[in-house]
């Protein structure tokens, strides 16, 4: 689910995010944190949303690593790559949760030109985004943990009604 949205064509055509390995792994990793954000919330009301959150997490990084296998990447850079992508996804799950929680929202918007535009300064492009994110956190706080679980839903909006939008 993570990964068909982060495929959306709409990240790429109307939003500007490059459509390269990073800017893939970038939305990838934007919508995984947004989705395990949901679930340590579940987790504190009494679910199992940081056990599901570790099983999806271990599915990323096996997922990464058979990719990197595949892209010919050699066994003994593999390692070195994945510690790489970890520190990445580590550093990025910091920010986005920092600025999903603070009071300003510009934060987000920082944090989204940043690592997904490799800008300095925020532009009309990670605005966008922006609101996107926070739209989609908000429509994943608001579902059921068994439904999100079963995957009975498309748990994100789509990117397309966001992608025009004014902030």
């Amino acid at each position: 689910m993570i990964v068909a949205q982060a495929r959306s064509r709409a990240f790429y055509a109307d939003y500007g995010v490059p459509d390269t390995v990073d800017g893939r792994f970038e939305l990838i990793v934007l919508h995984l944190v947004l989705l395990l954000r949901r679930l340590a919330r579940t987790d504190q009301s009494g679910g199992r949303g940081n056990s599901y959150g570790q099983l999806l997490f271990d599915l990323f990084c096996r997922d990464l690593d058979d990719n990197l296998r595949e892209m010919g990447v050699g066994d003994t850079a593999v390692p070195r790559k994945m510690r790489q992508f970890g520190e990445a996804f580590y550093g990025r799950q910091t920010a986005y949760n920092t600025a999903l929680n603070a009071e300003e929202d510009r934060e987000l918007e920082k944090a989204l030109a940043r690592n997904i535009f490799g800008l300095a300064a925020v532009d009309s492009r990670a605005e966008r985004l922006a609101h996107y994110a926070r739209a989609a956190s908000r429509r994943l706080q608001a579902e059921e943990e068994k439904d999100i679980l079963a995957a009975r839903t498309a748990v994100f909006p789509g990117p397309e009604a966001f992608a025009h939008a004014s902030t």
